[in-house]
């Protein structure tokens, strides 16, 4: 028997219960991996919450690092003892040790801890697949603009850092003039606290009035219709969140209206299908933490037992960077 966070039914951070699980033996394209770090995201509130929903009763988690414990039929690229970190359906990762699917489980680097790998994996490839897949079809060169909502979070320091070694100049916004130091200190090359400025004009003056290619938006109803004013003709609003609640719908004309945008929503699993995608996204993210160009910031540790507190912080926005579950 293992330890295990499970939900009965969706709500707050209180149906998050810790329960004993049983754990077999990995079928073929599986592994038993024992983890020794998990990762905390949004998509995790999103499933306690039901706004994804799960069948019940549900594990949650996307985000781990561990030992492989054991190898189903058919899998090539890990062995027992491998230390291995993952982003990946299903969700489960909150718990002890599980059975999954290993075509997203990666082999995870001497070099990175696995605090590191843990707090990296889900959110370092999204930042991956953001600045390196999801382009505004005139192209991103170094000096361009972009504006990232949301830039102290986990996903967005690294992006800032990331956006940086590119040549991007990143505009961040955030919630607090704290956290828009952070974003600074990670590499934004300008920051705006969207609590005390219209940051639809702030870009605008930034930019010389020409507004940005790219708007990366993991807020969703609050900043959707303001960032739609960023964009300079022809952009792309790249939703890939929706903290602050689904973005309402609306008409396509507006867009034309707009300077002829595009719009799209996106998510990491389209990105990681197969075993061969999720490698390569994986070896650049491991590329850029190993030369030092983007760093991992884990500012909240919190033990397996204390997961309701960690939802509740995570959903008050009182975390920044990257925040994991502890299992030693």
């Amino acid at each position: 028997m293992t330890l295990a966070v499970q939900i009965r039914q969706h709500g707050g951070p209180e149906e998050l219960q810790i329960v004993d699980v049983q754990v077999g033996e990995p079928g073929p394209g599986e592994v038993r991996i024992r983890h020794r770090a998990v990762g905390l995201n949004f998509i995790d509130v999103y499933h306690r919450t039901g706004l994804y929903p799960l069948n019940m009763p549900a594990s949650i988690g996307m985000e781990g690092a561990g030992v492989i414990e054991a190898v189903g039929e058919g899998v090539t690229h890990l062995r027992v003892g491998d230390r291995a970190a993952y982003a990946s359906q299903p969700p489960g990762s909150y718990c002890e040790v599980r059975v999954m699917p290993a075509k997203c489980v990666c082999k995870l680097p001497d070099a990175i801890s696995f605090e590191t790998g843990a707090a990296m994996m889900l959110k370092g490839l999204t930042a991956q697949y953001l600045l390196k897949k999801t382009r505004p079809v005139e192209g991103l060169e170094p000096g361009d603009f972009v504006l990232f909502h949301a830039a102290a979070g986990g996903v967005g320091l690294i992006a800032c850092q990331w956006a940086k070694a590119l040549g991007l100049q990143l505009i961040g916004t955030a919630g607090s003039d704290a956290k828009c130091q952070l974003a600074l200190d990670n590499g934004a090359a300008y920051a705006i606290n969207y609590a005390k400025e219209d940051f639809a004009a702030r870009v605008k003056e930034i930019t010389g009035g020409r507004g940005v290619k790219v708007v990366y938006d993991s807020v969703g109803k609050d900043t959707w219709d303001k960032s739609l004013d960023c964009l300079r003709p022809f952009g792309l609003m790249a939703s890939f969140g929706n903290a602050s609640g689904p973005v309402a719908p609306f008409a396509p004309g507006m867009l034309g209206a707009k300077g002829s945008l595009y719009v799209t929503r996106q998510t990491l699993f389209s990105h990681i299908t197969t075993r061969e995608a999720t490698q390569a996204m994986a070896d650049d993210l491991f590329a850029v933490v190993a030369s030092g160009q983007v760093k991992i910031h884990i500012a909240q540790r919190y033990a397996l037992r204390d997961v309701q507190q960690a939802h509740r912080d995570l959903e008050a926005r009182k975390t920044t960077g990257s925040t994991i579950l502890t299992l030693e």
